[in-house]
């Protein structure tokens, strides 16, 4: 863990990461108080409270202060951040991931990299230019629009990492969010997808990135699978024909559009209701069908995710009025979770060991975990190397004493109805 961050600082203060992502050739020229590299930790910290609340407590971590100084104003910041391009954090991640599968000891699933895509919406501030470029969610109680943003994420579910993430216009669909994850995808990875992404051009475009997919699917959208929900069969190999506008698509790709072999296999749920999933996990003796119900809602980690992102991590809580500020924010906090996760990964198996004594299998608190990293991140960051190693095993050991039992079999229904919280730019928490 020691090594990844030290590759990731020495990647940060590297000259080609600055001049890579800074707006103008000029920018971060000059040593100031809130140089390039200072201003991506500070943008990393999740702030959440107020520009100068944060800039205070910031610098107040920075120097060991017992009580915080002004040593910069937010009009600092506001001018600073405005130099440096989003892309920087997303950039971070990618350059994280990428060692994380080289170097880490990770879940995988019957020698495959387990992965879901799921989309979901995200406010954001209610300012005229951000409304005009993410656009609007339309009530239909007739109350004020309310400005949102579609976001979606490439995610590993075992691992609880975010592969890749996308903020954008609401405009843009899911399953064409799904397309740009998909350019992501290696050999050996499994894609796990919800019933509004089956599309023959996405499953061929999966497939051209040597990957496998396995999706639940509407029988009621598709002739061949209502054929097989109403022949009973527990499942089936069948040919899979593109549609006018998978064609279309396919074209663009400059894919053929020759029938796909999949398969599809029947699952009876506790409520009685039938669900079926298509995969291109065609081999029934590697693959058995009795692994298909729990493989398909392994998912679930990816819908939890969202939740903690808007809820622990607070995405929607911008500290800015600006579109590039939406941009930095998300990516930001997103890289900020992430790497929270790939320490956590670190503990599973003390984790497994200390479960050994108790009546449940445990798992970490990630809420907890995040907390511990507010203000954290600076001090990994801003160490000398020497150091480094003693804060991650300080944070590894206290990870590993703040878990929770997972307790088996229990189920929560789905809640459609969620008052969310709401940030509001004048009216931002003091601590």
């Amino acid at each position: 863990m020691p090594q990844l961050i030290e590759f990731l600082k020495n990647l940060i203060y590297s000259d080609d990461f600055r001049d890579q992502n800074k707006k103008n050739e000029k920018d971060f020229k000059r040593n100031r108080l809130l140089p390039f590299q200072r201003l991506i930790f500070f943008l990393l910290n999740m702030n959440n409270s107020s520009y100068q609340a944060e800039l205070d407590n910031f610098y107040k971590t920075l120097f060991h202060q017992e009580i915080a100084e002004r040593v910069i104003y937010k009009g600092n910041l506001s001018k600073a951040r405005a130099k440096l391009k989003y892309d920087a954090f997303v950039d971070l991640n990618d350059h994280m991931i990428d060692f994380f599968y080289r170097n880490f000891d990770f879940q995988t699933w019957y020698g495959f990299n387990l992965l879901a895509i799921d989309g979901s919406t995200t406010r954001v501030p209610d300012e005229e230019q951000i409304i005009k470029h993410f656009g609007v969610w339309h009530s239909k109680k007739g109350e004020k629009p309310c400005p949102k943003a579609r976001v979606s994420q490439l995610f590993d579910v075992l691992n609880k990492i975010t592969i890749d993430a996308i903020i954008s216009p609401k405009k843009e669909g899911e399953i064409e969010l799904a397309a740009f994850h998909c350019l992501k995808l290696e050999k050996r990875d499994l894609i796990l997808l919800d019933r509004g992404y089956p599309a023959y051009w996405l499953f061929k475009l999966i497939l051209a990135q040597g990957a496998q997919f396995c999706a639940r699917i509407s029988y009621k959208k598709w002739n061949v699978v209502k054929r097989f929900y109403e022949s009973g069969k527990p499942e089936n190999v069948v040919k899979l024909h593109a549609s006018a506008l998978s064609k279309k698509k396919c074209k663009e790709l400059e894919y053929d559009v020759h029938p796909l072999e999949v398969r599809l296999i029947r699952v009876e749920l506790d409520s009685g209701e039938t669900e079926i999933l298509v995969t291109s996990l065609t081999d029934m003796d590697a693959f058995p069908k009795e692994l298909f119900a729990n493989l398909y809602h392994l998912r679930w980690p990816i819908e939890e995710d969202y939740k903690t992102a808007k809820y622990r991590v607070q995405i929607e809580n911008f500290s800015g009025k600006t579109i590039h500020s939406v941009y930095q924010d998300f990516h930001a906090k997103m890289f900020s979770k992430n790497l929270t996760a790939v320490i956590a990964t670190t503990t599973r198996d003390d984790i497994i060991k200390k479960s050994e004594t108790l009546k449940y299998v445990h798992q970490i608190n990630f809420a907890q975990a995040l907390s511990l990293m507010k203000d954290t991140v600076i001090l990994l960051f801003e160490r000398c190397k020497d150091s480094i190693a003693g804060y991650v095993e300080s944070i590894r050991d206290i990870f590993i004493k703040t878990t929770e039992g997972i307790r088996p079999n229990r189920k929560f229904p789905r809640r459609h109805r969620v008052k969310q919280k709401r940030f509001h730019l004048t009216l931002k928490t003091t601590t």
